[in-house]
């Protein structure tokens, strides 16, 4: 089964706040501009428009390697 989770903190510019998460429970590690933006689970729930989703929040940014 797909979840998806809330991405909470991070850039402003972030393309999608709400993103399919498999296996739920694990850090998301989404690329955004050159690098990667991590988000960890925490135990928040929030009511969107599709459904009861998982809070991640922002803990850092690494860069890609060149």
């Amino acid at each position: 089964m797909t979840e998806k989770a809330l991405l909470e903190g991070g850039p402003d510019d972030l393309p999608e706040r709400i993103v399919r998460i498999t296996p739920p429970g694990q850090e998301l590690k989404i690329p955004h501009r050159g690098g990667y933006e991590h988000f960890k689970v925490t135990t928040k729930h929030q009511d969107t428009d599709q459904g009861r989703v998982t809070v991640y929040e922002w803990w850092e940014r690494t860069e890609i390697a060149e």
